[in-house]
């Protein structure tokens, strides 16, 4: 094929681009659909169920056949429309959906097997027999589903996300879209003008009409030139937006950089628009006319033929027939005869149609059939009876217009049905909130109605704000109504298709009526249709005229679907918007992040916090050596770890006492000033929630710890006890989680340590006493909060100092603890610390445990209320008989495994005989073997006991002997030493 001349392209330069492999040229401001065109390719992929040839069916985003994938490697993006990809230098793409070449698919066998998948195939099939679905018929649709492949790579590009406020929102930059976005404008109002397209003007550049003086592109350039200079007006191209949400937002997507062969900053953008009033000026979509074989490649819509024409000077065919039951489709055949194209017919089946220019006209006929394999080369014309084949190459459709409603639709806004349009409108109410539509979305189809109809909507819309607008002058253009004809189907023997995507045809929708799949929420789901990417636009009015013909109905009485966002696909990256790899979440630092990082730390996510996992030291080989050394260091000297991430809650006044009181399963208002007590939390089913320390600093404040991962949602059920539960109390509460560094120093050197920052405060065992808390200054006058509180088992304390410290805090802490073998440790070091000491923490504190199971049921006061206490004397929970324990193998080389269940030595290994299981393990350095914490039945009365832990993920198991779960010091004296 040949360029024809004219268009919008830029010829001076040339665009590189292959299909499959081979070779192709386009230029600026081509798709790879009209360069596809332009270079004689029909064939551009396969159907979905019964990989029939598909050529390119339309020109926009309502295309259902030509889906493709574009680059290759980690950039490979599947199911994208050729119809919106913009072509540039370089481009690779490679058609879908087919086993061997395109032109020779091996699975276009399931199309002889059409009989066997009609509709309601995947209901009627996959039910029986029970035992198939998961080995055969899971698998096997799993491997049918989708169409392109991911590349199971990393993407390497990257995505934002932005917001948006205006006071209006334009949708649509057609005719309608530009007259509002002007009227608008030149009021003063912000706004937003917003098109799919990379150019401005929608369907006036696929037009050969004028506007006044000048032809239509002029008339758009002109508009956009003062549109880019208003400072109150922000166009943006490439744009779609794919979702009305509440409170007046909408999404939407920027392509930023699609178009270029390397994205040179951000790929895609999503927007979150925040609009006072917007206007819907989204246009129409073509809808054509099912007949015996009407998917050929070569077949597409006429008013998308008429676009390939004008705008980017492509021709499908040498020859092109045209069937149309409306005056549109005899425009777009005198468009191609002037453009020098050869129409072999135009076949309209109003027997009064008349010829627009010099070409054949077959009046009361219709196309009933079709001939080509791999692409159209002839079309049967019927008339009265008698059929006659003429050759065409390519055959345009117009069966009418349809407004694009989509975005009125998803606030569940249904729209109204018209016999005059013979489509579907917008409703008057019930669509998302401050949205009008104006132009041919609202039935105003022509280009004098639209432009007029979109300034007068925009003005509407502001002057609801407030905001007085003019009307523009407008220029005078085509206002020549379509004269429609109703035909909706071609009746025949063979298969006519209404969803080309998911090859739903004709015959499909008269066995789901046969069936009683009548409701359209059923049609669809029985025959998926409109179920593809393109989400029915071109085929569910379609079908809808077609099922109120078999119950006799009209179409309102039938019903009609509506839509949810999005109004096209949109990639799961742009929605995550950027947030991958290290960005996926935001990450919180601890204030020493900055020195572990310089001292080579490996970090670890914990919840939202990155931790010093160990400090790995030169020559040691593993991370095992890391950890033993830490923990070895810290009981025999002194260790150092930030322990920030704990939860910290302020509590004061006057009630904070008792307010506690009824928190805690323990006592609480009795607790001294300067003294820190072990608080344990209770859900209200009588469960364990979380454990933590209570500090008095005074007779109306204290100072809560919780555990790092239950922060948040300890604070909250705080502040819901506060503000719903006993709003009567004197208590407020603020989160300080984030305002103060905490160390733990730890170990038999840590008050000599500690002597050596803190500022003339007696640090004695006599003075300051286990579980002792107190304000003081240290380095020379820096306020802080020092706890004699111990999770290792060892002498230690937890030094707190305001966050923008406390790097410089462990950095000093470490100097002059130098010659006391002062040793920063991390996570690991402290959970084999905690393990060793017996300590119960997140892997116990799971939801399902018991103040009795960790072994602290006295502490649960019987002399006071507090949440979850009355649950805990339920029969079943005081004869819950699964004890904390600690677990050894009996062969030291053994490994302990977290998870494992545990069972009596030669039980069987069953539910049945299951006994407990494992919560926590590690390897001890100072026991010399692996060691673990677990919840086992009678576990008290069994140590000493050989048992059994099962690992049926691996297939292993191990003995191991059950001991007291305080390996380290289990009298307590180093605690307080």
């Amino acid at each position: 094929m040949t360029r024809l001349s004219g268009g919008l392209i830029d010829r001076s330069k040339t665009l590189r681009f292959t299909f499959n492999g081979k070779g192709y040229t386009g230029h600026p401001g081509d798709t790879l659909a009209s360069a596809l065109l332009a270079n004689g390719v029909r064939l551009v992929g396969r159907s979905f169920k019964y990989h029939r040839p598909r050529g390119i069916f339309a020109a926009g985003s309502e295309e259902p056949n030509a889906l493709v994938t574009l680059r290759s490697g980690a950039r490979a993006e599947p199911n994208t429309r050729a119809t919106v990809a913009e072509l540039f230098d370089g481009l690779q793409a490679t058609s879908q959906n087919h086993v061997g070449p395109l032109n020779f698919d091996l699975l276009a066998v399931n199309d002889l097997l059409s009989p066997f998948f009609a509709a309601g195939f995947y209901y009627k099939t996959f039910m029986w027999p029970k035992v198939f679905w998961e080995k055969l018929y899971e698998p096997m649709i799993r491997r049918a589903a989708g169409l392109g492949a991911m590349s199971m790579q990393a993407d390497p590009d990257a995505y934002d996300k932005g917001f948006l406020h205006c006071d209006l929102l334009v949708i649509g930059a057609g005719a309608a879209g530009l007259a509002a976005a002007l009227t608008a404008a030149r009021s003063g109002a912000r706004v937003i003008l917003a098109d799919e397209d990379f150019r401005l003007g929608g369907r006036l550049l696929a037009e050969g009409e004028t506007l006044g003086d000048a032809i239509a592109p002029d008339w758009v350039a002109g508009v956009e030139a003062e549109l880019a200079s208003l400072p109150n007006l922000r166009i943006l191209r490439r744009t779609t937006v794919f979702g009305a949400f509440d409170h007046g937002i909408y999404g939407a997507v920027e392509r930023v950089g699609d178009h270029l062969p390397t994205p040179q900053t951000v790929r895609q953008t999503l927007w979150r628009i925040t609009a006072k009033r917007t206007l819907l000026a989204a246009g129409t979509t073509e809808r054509h006319i099912p007949f015996a074989n009407n998917d050929r490649p070569g077949i597409m819509l006429a008013g998308a033929l008429r676009a390939y024409v004008h705008r980017w000077a492509a021709s499908p065919a040498d020859k092109v027939a045209i069937f149309t039951s409306n005056d549109d489709g005899h425009r777009t055949a005198a468009d191609l005869v002037a453009k020098g194209m050869q129409v072999t017919a135009v076949i309209d089946p109003r027997r009064d149609a008349k010829a627009l220019g010099q070409y054949p006209l077959y009046a009361g006929a219709v196309v009933s059939d079709t001939r080509g394999r791999l692409g159209l080369s002839h079309v049967q014309i019927t008339r009265d009876g008698a059929p006659v084949w003429v050759e065409a190459g390519a055959l345009g459709v117009a069966g009418g217009w349809n407004p694009n409603l989509h975005l009125a639709s998803h606030h569940r806004g249904r729209p109204v049905w018209s016999d005059a349009h013979l489509a579907f409108l917008p409703a008057a109410a019930g669509g998302p909130p401050g949205l009008s539509v104006a132009g041919a979305a609202a039935g105003q189809g022509t280009t004098q109605a639209a432009l007029t109809h979109g300034a007068q909507a925009a003005q509407a819309a502001l002057a609801d704000l407030g905001i007085a607008a003019s009307l523009p002058d407008l220029p005078a253009a085509s206002d020549a109504k379509g004269n429609q004809h109703p035909l909706w189907h071609v009746p025949g023997k063979h298969r006519a298709w209404v969803d080309f995507q998911n090859d739903v045809t004709v015959k499909d929708i008269k066995l789901a009526h046969q069936e009683n799949m009548r409701p359209v929420e059923h049609l669809k789901r029985w025959t998926t249709l409109g179920m593809a990417t393109d989400q029915g636009k071109t085929a569910n009015v379609t079908a809808l005229a077609v099922m109120a013909e078999l119950t006799g109905q009209s179409i309102p009485q039938t019903g009609a679907t509506i839509f949810r966002p999005p109004y096209t696909p949109v990639s799961l990256a742009v929605l995550g918007g950027g947030d991958t790899g290290p960005n996926f979440r935001p990450r919180r630092l601890t204030p020493t992040h900055p020195w572990a990082a310089a001292q080579g730390a490996v970090f670890v996510e914990v919840g939202q916090w990155m931790r010093a996992q160990y400090f790995p030291r030169p020559g040691e080989a593993t991370w095992r050596e890391t950890v033993d050394r830490e923990v070895l260091a810290t009981r025999a000297g002194v260790g150092i770890c930030d322990v920030t991430t704990l939860g910290k809650v302020d509590v004061q006044g006057r009630d904070a006492g008792s307010f506690l009181d009824r928190l805690y399963a323990n006592p609480m208002a009795s607790l001294k000033v300067g003294m820190v007590r072990y608080g344990l939390m209770l859900r209200e089913d009588g469960h364990a929630y979380d454990d933590g320390t209570c500090a008095r600093l005074a007779e109306d404040h204290y100072v809560v710890t919780t555990t790092t991962a239950q922060a948040g949602p300890v604070y909250r059920q705080m502040e819901f006890a506060r503000q719903c539960l006993w709003p009567d109390l004197d208590v407020q509460l603020i989160s300080t989680t984030d305002a103060w560094a905490q160390l733990s120093v730890a170990g038999p050197n840590a008050r000599k340590l500690l002597e050596r920052v803190v500022d003339g405060f007696d640090l004695s065992n006599e003075a300051f006493p286990f579980m002792a808390c107190a304000p003081l200054t240290v380095c020379g006058g820096l306020r802080a909060r020092l706890f004699r509180i111990s999770f290792s088992g060892e002498l230690a304390y937890e030094l707190a100092v305001p966050a923008r410290y406390g790097n410089a805090l462990m950095a000093r802490l470490v100097q002059v603890g130098a010659d006391l073998g002062a040793t920063p440790y991390g996570t690991e070091a402290l959970g084999v610390m905690r393990i060793e000491k017996g300590h119960a923490a997140g892997n116990e504190l799971n939801g399902q445990t018991t103040a009795q199971m960790l072994g602290m049921g006295k502490m649960v006061s019987a002399k006071k209320d507090a949440i979850g206490t009355v649950m805990t004397r339920r029969e079943g929970m005081l004869a819950e008989s699964r004890i904390l324990v600690g677990l050894q193998p009996v062969d030291p080389a053994d490994p302990v495994t977290a998870g494992a269940h545990l069972f009596a030595e030669g039980a069987a290994q069953d539910t049945w005989s299951d006994q407990g299981w494992i919560t926590s393990a590690c390897f001890s350095p100072h026991v010399g073997s692996a060691i673990g914490l677990g919840f086992l039945t009678d576990g008290v009365a069994r140590l000493g006991e050989v048992i059994v832990a099962a690992n049926p993920l691996e297939g292993k198991s191990t003995r191991l002997r059950v001991v007291s779960p305080h390996f380290v010091d289990p009298d307590g004296g180093r605690l307080r030493d």
